[in-house]
């Protein structure tokens, strides 16, 4: 069933709250009249292309404020590859801002010549839809979710100060400059939330070691630059993170299955695809083209199970982490991501794999990421140093 609608969402730099929160969220046209100078934060290529997209009033998106139903969207994720998280805020609209006379709601990013414009009036009709469109936690171009995931809400010329009642930040320090910013200009300041989660941030992040850290959070989102896709030898992708991979990645199940049929894959051999393509293109909005980005993502794809059907078996974990050893400062990797290998699917328990992988993924003298199970919560004594190390002091002592 999609979700309820709480409220809307608008991106925007943090320097420009004082202004919002006097004089509204404006819309590009009614910033330009008013002669305001907000600090920018989207790409003035994307606003040109907003201009000469018209709503069924005939007028410009420029004489819209926009509001994005869900804010963790591509849009979101392509300010974040060119601003520091600390810079951006979130801001939480209310609802009823809808009832706008001349609002408008749209089935997908408003830019896009396959989304549809809808007068609000129309929205009932259509609710169920466009909230199915945005419950979802990642997306791809392929199916449409990329652009159905950024569906809005185009209000006439401006939302009034009175209708923002929260600030979403990415952290500490940003709720920190946000308070700095607002008191004793705002009356009753907002409610200021950190929400890693929203701006693609980690919720939590234990560090073992200067480079190994264990993170909670989806590794999908990122920015290692190869992430490890556990998988079995038989050229199955069926559920879990292969599974995403396979439909996110249609290039990396094809290269998957190939060296399955060569054999490169086996027990304690993984293999690795050396993309050309950056994940940010996949994951960031390209309504306007990207800029230039260096970064590359690589697949590692490390085999936890011999046969789709079958558990992962502890011995197989322990010969491909002695492969990355040997083999990653070769093979170029630069920083790596790694989910907890063999548990959730495989059947194998943290208490066992996570001392076997930091005790491996120690050595490595390259920043690595272990992303813990989602699927259940870990005691807290084992996300430890002592605890994940503790084999390793032991055979130093």
């Amino acid at each position: 069933m999609p979700r309820r609608l709480r409220e809307f969402y608008y991106i925007a730099h943090i320097q420009n709250l004082p202004s919002i929160f006097k004089e509204g969220i404006l819309s590009h046209a009614e910033i330009e009249r008013r002669g305001i100078q907000p600090v920018t934060v989207y790409d003035r290529g994307i606003v040109a292309w907003r201009q000469q997209k018209k709503t069924p009033a005939g007028l410009s998106l420029w004489e819209y404020a926009n509001l994005y139903f869900n804010a963790r969207n591509p849009m979101l994720y392509r300010l974040l590859l060119e601003h520091e998280a600390a810079e951006i805020v979130v801001l939480g609209v209310r609802k009823q801002v809808l009832k706008t006379p001349g609002a408008f709601v749209t089935t997908g990013n408003a830019a896009r010549s396959e989304t549809e414009i809808i007068p609000k009036e129309k929205w009932e009709g259509r609710a169920a839809e466009i909230l199915k469109g945005i419950d979802v936690e990642w997306w791809s171009e392929a199916d449409g979710s990329k652009r159905r995931i950024m569906a809005e809400a185009l209000i006439p010329r401006y939302v009034p100060p009175e209708m923002i009642d929260t600030v979403y930040v990415a952290n500490d320090e940003a709720r920190d400059r946000v308070l700095e910013l607002l008191r004793g200009r705002v009356s009753p300041l907002p409610s200021i939330v950190p929400q890693p989660y929203m701006f693609f941030i980690p919720t939590r992040m234990y560090r073992i070691t200067p480079t190994l850290q264990l993170v909670a959070g989806d590794m999908f989102f990122s920015r290692m630059q190869t992430l490890t896709i556990s998988v079995n030898v038989v050229g199955v992708m069926g559920r879990g993170l292969a599974s995403r991979a396979k439909y996110q990645f249609p290039d990396a199940y094809v290269v998957y299955q190939d060296a399955c049929r060569r054999k490169e894959i086996a027990p304690g051999r993984p293999y690795l695809y050396k993309r050309e393509a950056s994940l940010d293109v996949a994951l960031a909005d390209d309504t306007f083209p990207l800029p230039p980005m260096n970064r590359r993502t690589w697949f590692l794809f490390f085999p936890t199970k011999r046969h789709w059907r079958q558990r992962s078996r502890i011995e197989d974990i322990e010969a491909g982490l002695d492969w990355i050893v040997r083999h990653y400062r070769q093979e170029g990797i630069e920083s790596l991501a790694l989910p907890a290998l063999g548990c959730g699917l495989g059947g194998l328990e943290w208490a066992e794999v996570g001392p076997l992988m930091c005790r491996y993924l120690s050595h490595l003298n390259i920043p690595v990421h272990i992303h813990l199970p989602l699927e259940r919560d870990l005691p807290e004594e084992q996300l430890r140093p002592e605890f994940l190390l503790a084999s390793e002091s032991s055979e130093d002592g």
